[in-house]
């Protein structure tokens, strides 16, 4: 019995049907299987390294962090706020009396020496006061009343010309008004010639490891919001196949009755 041609056309989508239904597992076993052993696994040695690289910048920052704190933001802290004023020198003098020092000759070897005390005398033109003129902060707190303390060793005659040199640059300023630093809240009667420390120093020691902190904890953020949108995305696309993969039974069944209703329509009618 010859069929007509919609019959054989229904045959056909069947045939199509079936056999695409047959051949989309393997061909997506297939795919999940290329994306089970291929891609994935670089990307997530990618993102691995990339969690590494921004939490070693977070651990890096806390570092400098801690060093810049202990050697520049702690002595800035216990030093006195000073401003900015006019000295003029009055008298530089070299004392009789050297004063003690120790250094260090190799790896169990200790010296004793002595270095020469130099002391500046000047005139703060804001006030007029007298004060003793230091080289620093910390020429201050490790003897009040030297200009410096040299680096100790064992040539008195080097030290000597170290201290006849400083002593003729200030003499040729005799008269002659410089910047200096004077501490206002203080009763101490001594300046300092210049800054260890300012402002611009202390920004940047918070401001760079801060920066670090912030660009590793911002990579650190992506990444696990990388991750976490891949895992919704998966999530997604299997609901979305399992639902296709529902339909298409249901389709299949659908018109495969359609065509068997057109075939006995027309063997009923011949």
């Amino acid at each position: 019995m010859d069929l007509s041609p919609s019959s054989e056309l229904g045959f056909h989508c069947v045939a199509f049907i079936l056999s695409r239904d047959t051949a989309f597992p393997a061909s997506g076993k297939k795919r999940e299987t290329d994306y089970s052993d291929g891609d994935p696994l670089d990307v997530h040695k990618r993102l691995s390294s990339t969690v590494l690289l921004g939490f070693a910048m977070m651990g890096f920052s806390v570092l400098m962090f801690f060093l810049l704190g202990t050697t520049i933001l702690k002595p800035f802290m216990l030093s006195a706020q000073r401003e900015e004023s006019t000295c003029t020198a009055i008298h530089t003098d070299i004392m009789d009396r050297w004063l003690d020092c120790a250094f260090t000759c190799g790896v169990h070897c200790r010296g004793q020496g002595k270095y020469p005390c130099l002391q500046v005398l000047v005139n703060l033109t804001h006030s007029g006061q007298k004060a003793l003129l230091h080289y620093n902060e910390e020429a201050v707190q490790i003897n009040p009343k030297c200009f410096y303390t040299p680096k100790c060793h064992q040539d008195r005659n080097d030290l000597l010309n170290s201290a006849l040199d400083i002593k003729e640059f200030f003499d040729h300023k005799n008269g002659t008004p410089f910047s200096c630093f004077y501490s206002p809240d203080s009763q101490s009667e001594d300046v300092i010639l210049i800054k260890k420390y300012d402002q611009m120093a202390i920004f940047h020691c918070l401001f760079w490891p801060s920066l670090t902190l912030l660009g590793g904890a911002l990579i650190v953020g992506m990444v696990r919001l990388t991750q976490h949108l891949s895992l919704l995305c998966e999530k997604y696309s299997t609901v979305v196949r399992d639902e296709v993969g529902g339909k298409l039974p249901y389709i299949e069944q659908h018109q495969f009755k359609l065509w068997s209703m057109r075939r006995s329509k027309g063997r009923s009618r011949e």
